[in-house]
C-alpha cells in the first residue's frame, strides 16, 4: 500500500495537485519504510529526515555506484563532472569552503537594493497591465534577474539560459522519463559551452560579479579549476532562479487560498518574514531530497544497508506534529518553526538567505503596491514534477 502512495506521488496529477494528505498518510501509516523490489527507503517524519541529511555515512552517491529508484530499476552513476551538489567531502568541503569565500552573507545583502529597485520596474509594469500571469510577470523574471545580476550573466543572454535551467532541474525528478534523460544531457552541454565562454570573458575582463570572484578566490595555492568553477556557477544559476520562482509563486497562491493570513499582512507588516518562513514550512518549493548509505547505519530503529538509497520527503517532514502545532494550518505569525525546506548539514542551501530575501521584497512590494489580489483561476495547474513544486502559471487581477 504504501508503494503504491508513493507511486501516486510522482505519478497522479490530482495528488500532484496537493501531495499533503498523502504526505500525511505515509507519515503516520509508514514513516519508515523500505520501497518494495528496490534498495530504497522513504522517511517523512522531521527528526529522521533530519538525521539522515545530517549522518556522515550517508551522502552522495560516488561514480559508478548503482543508484536505486524508487519506481523501479537503477540508474549509474555517471563518471563524469559533477557539481558541489553531488559531492562527498573532503571534495566537498574544499569546493563549499572556496565558493563561501565569494558568496558571502555581505554580497547577498548587498543585493538588497537592487533587488528592491527590480521588483519596483516589474511591479510598475503589474499595475499598468491590472494584473497578468504573477509566473511570467514577477515569479520569474525577479529571480532571473537577480541570479543573473549576481553571477554577471549578461541581460541580453537570460531568456536564453531559462529553457536551459528548467531541463537540468528534471535530474532531480523521481518520474523523469527517457525524453527526459535527452532534454537533460542537451540543455546541459549548451548551459556548459555557454559558462565555458563566458569565463573566459571574465578572466579578461573581471568586473564586481560573483563570477569574477570566484575565478579569482583562492585558499593559500588552491583555486578553483575551470571544470568546478563552470559547474558551480551553473548550480548557483540554476538553484537561483528556479526554486525561487516557485517560492514567489507559492507564497501568492497560498495567500490567495487564505484570505484571512493576507489580511493579518496587510494590518501588520512584520509579519513579511514570518511568513515567508511559513510558506517555505507550508509549501515548499523543493519536495525531496536523497541520500546514499556508505555503510550499513541504523536510521529509526531500522537497519539500512551499505549501498541502499534514502528519499527524504521534505514536505512530509515540515508537517510533522512532533514539532509543529497544528501543522496544517497556514499561520503567517509562527515563529522559530523548525523546516528543513533548505535541507540540513554540509549541502545545507547555499542560497537560502537569497532566496529567503527575494520572497520578502516581493511580497512587501506586492503589499504595498497593491490593495486588492484576485485570483482569476480557482485553480490554477502545478507543473507535472514532485520534488520541484510549484505552478504553471497564476493569473492575477490587481489593483
Amino acid at each position: 500500500m504504501s508503494d503504491e502512495l508513493l507511486r501516486r506521488l510522482v505519478t497522479d496529477p490530482a495528488v500532484i495537485a496537493d501531495p499533503y494528505p498523502l504526505l500525511r498518510e505515509l507519515r503516520e501509516t509508514a514513516p519508515v519504510y523500505r520501497v518494495d523490489g528496490a534498495d530504497v527507503w522513504v522517511l517523512t517524519r522531521f527528526e529522521d529526515c533530519r538525521e539522515v541529511l545530517r549522518h556522515p555515512l550517508l551522502g552522495k552517491p560516488e561514480p559508478g555506484d548503482d543508484l536505486p529508484s524508487a519506481l523501479g530499476g537503477a540508474e549509474p552513476v555517471g563518471r563524469g563532472e559533477r557539481s558541489m551538489l553531488f559531492l562527498n567531502p573532503p571534495d566537498h568541503t574544499r569546493l563549499r569552503s572556496l565558493v563561501s569565500h565569494a558568496f558571502t552573507p555581505r554580497r547577498i545583502e548587498g543585493l538588497r537594493a537592487s533587488v528592491e529597485a527590480m521588483t519596483g520596474e516589474v511591479l510598475d509594469s503589474l499595475a499598468r497591465s491590472g494584473g497578468g500571469d504573477l509566473i511570467e510577470t514577477l515569479a520569474y523574471p525577479l529571480p532571473a534577474a537577480v541570479i543573473g545580476e549576481l553571477v554577471g550573466v549578461p541581460w541580453a543572454d537570460r531568456a536564453r539560459l531559462r529553457p536551459l535551467v528548467a531541463d537540468i532541474a528534471l535530474r532531480l525528478e523521481q518520474n523523469r522519463d527517457v525524453d527526459d534523460e535527452q532534454r537533460i544531457k542537451r540543455s546541459h552541454r549548451e548551459l556548459r559551452a555557454y559558462l565555458d565562454d563566458l569565463i573566459d570573458r571574465r578572466r579578461a575582463e573581471p568586473g564586481g560579479d560573483l563570477l569574477s570572484g570566484l575565478i579569482a578566490v583562492a585558499d593559500g595555492e588552491d583555486r578553483l579549476s575551470r571544470s568546478e568553477l563552470a559547474l558551480t556557477v551553473m548550480l548557483l544559476y540554476a538553484a537561483g532562479f528556479e526554486t525561487t520562482t516557485n517560492l514567489i509563486g507559492n507564497i501568492v497562491h497560498t495567500l490567495l487560498r487564505h484570505p484571512d493570513q493576507l489580511a493579518r499582512l496587510r494590518a501588520d507588516r512584520s509579519l513579511v518574514p514570518t511568513a515567508v518562513e511559513e510558506v517555505l514550512r507550508f509549501e515548499p518549493p523543493v519536495q525531496l531530497d536523497s541520500r546514499y548509505a556508505f555503510a550499513d547505519v541504523e536510521i529509526a530503529g531500522h537497519v539500512v544497508s551499505k549501498g541502499h538509497s534514502l528519499l527524504v520527503l521534505l514536505g512530509a517532514a515540515n508537517r510533522d506534529p512532533a514539532v509543529t502545532d497544528d501543522p496544517d494550518r497556514f499561520d503567517v505569525g509562527r515563529a522559530e518553526v523548525p523546516l528543513l525546506s533548505f535541507a540540513s548539514g554540509i549541502h545545507y542551501c547555499l542560497g537560502a538567505s537569497l532566496a529567503r530575501l527575494e520572497g520578502q521584497v516581493a511580497l512587501a512590494g506586492l503589499l504595498d503596491r497593491f490593495a486588492t489580489w484576485t485570483a482569476l483561476e480557482e485553480t490554477p495547474p502545478w507543473k507535472p514534477r514532485f520534488t520541484m513544486r510549484g505552478l504553471e502559471r497564476l493569473p492575477v487581477a490587481l489593483s
